[in-house]
C-alpha cells in the first residue's frame, strides 16, 4: 500500500494569490480583462515592380559595384546581376529594400 504524502495547507497569503490569479483568468476568459496591448499597424501598399533600368539607377546612385550592391541588399551577386539584366525580378522583402534604397539611400550606405 502506498503511503500518502501530507498535503500542503495554504496559508492566507498563498490562498489570496491563488484566488486572485483564478479571478484574473476567469475575467480574461470572459472578455472582461484584456492584459495584452494591441496596436493596429496600417498596411502599406505593395512595392511596385522595379525595372532593370531602375535597379541599375539605384546602384549607380549609391555609387557601388554590383558585388557591393548585392552585399548591401544581402543577395548574391548573380541575383543582383540578373535583376539588372531583366532575367529575374525582385520580390517580397527585396522590393521593399530596393524602395528604401531608392528613397533613402543613406540608410544602406550610411
Amino acid at each position: 500500500m502506498k503511503r500518502l504524502e501530507k498535503m500542503h495547507q495554504l496559508n492566507e497569503v498563498e490562498f489570496g494569490e491563488l484566488k486572485a490569479g483564478a479571478e484574473e483568468a476567469l475575467a480574461h476568459a470572459q472578455g472582461r480583462k484584456i492584459t495584452l496591448r494591441t496596436r493596429a499597424v496600417p498596411r502599406r501598399r505593395r512595392p511596385v515592380v522595379f525595372s532593370p533600368r531602375r535597379i541599375r539607377a539605384i546602384r549607380r546612385r549609391l555609387n557601388v559595384s554590383q558585388p557591393a550592391f548585392a552585399q548591401l541588399l544581402y543577395v548574391t551577386q548573380a541575383t543582383a546581376s540578373k535583376w539588372e539584366q531583366g532575367l529575374r525580378r525582385p520580390s517580397g522583402s527585396a522590393l521593399r529594400l530596393l524602395e528604401i534604397a531608392e528613397k533613402q539611400p543613406h540608410i544602406l550606405v550610411g
